[in-house]
């Protein structure tokens, strides 16, 4: 996956990291400020910024960075965990949206989590159906 302008931030120390996995510890609220005034993140960016600072929190060293939107064949594989020739598959036959870039194939990283979501929503329906057969066959 292409990275925009890496920051990369040392782990901190043990004292400061214990001090932060301690607040982190079962809160569910992380109120952000912005020069004197709060801001209440969305879902995505509040879950972002939590996972970031758990990670500091545990001492790792941590970079943060930008994925470019659009992505090589190879580069949308190895996001969805599937090899390069099953996507190229599923972009001719229309299942993935690609864009030519002269004879190359570039795909929206939208594209990819929206496959990979409807692909984990599929298994969550099929897990569903599977429990619901099983207990319609026992009688109860």
């Amino acid at each position: 996956m292409a990275l925009i302008a890496p920051r990369i931030t040392a782990g901190l120390p043990a004292g400061e990291a214990r001090s932060l996995a301690c607040a982190l510890e079962d809160s569910n609220d992380i109120t952000v400020f912005v020069d004197g005034t709060v801001h209440r993140l969305p879902g995505q960016a509040r879950d972002a910024v939590v996972d970031l600072l758990a990670r500091l929190g545990r001492g790792e060293t941590v970079t943060v960075s930008s994925v470019e939107e659009m992505l090589t064949t190879s580069q949308a594989a190895e996001l969805a965990g599937i090899s390069h020739t099953y996507l190229r598959n599923m972009t001719d036959r229309g299942e993935i949206p690609v864009e030519y870039r002269g004879s190359h194939r570039r795909i929206r990283t939208a594209d990819i989590m929206g496959w990979l979501e409807g692909q984990k929503l599929a298994e969550q329906k099929r897990r569903h159906d599977k429990n619901a057969g099983a207990g319609a066959g026992t009688g109860e």
